[in-house]
């Protein structure tokens, strides 16, 4: 597995501007903001290590593995429940 300095160093967002992947507000230029960043994420090769990275830093703002914050904060609802059925299942 990468560790975070390698991921980071592959990431295809690297040389975009940050911006980018922390668009402010959810309608309006922010879904072009959105659309934008999900189209980098969508041909980089490390989305699994970004996205596993978010979510186990709880990174509420922002692009992350091409999930934008809606989508993560519920995508990481059901990871978060994954992972205690795990722990009690083992």
């Amino acid at each position: 597995m990468l560790t975070v300095a390698d991921w980071r160093e592959l990431a295809a967002c690297r040389d975009s501007d940050p911006e980018t992947f922390f668009p402010i507000g959810t309608t309006g230029p922010a879904i072009d903001q959105i659309d934008k960043a999900v189209a980098i994420c969508a041909i980089c090769s490390v989305t699994e290590e970004c996205l596993l990275y978010a979510l186990e830093s709880n990174q509420e703002s922002g692009v992350w593995g091409g999930y934008a914050e809606d989508d993560r904060r519920r995508l990481r609802k059901r990871w978060l429940a994954e992972r205690r059925r795990r722990r009690q299942a083992g």
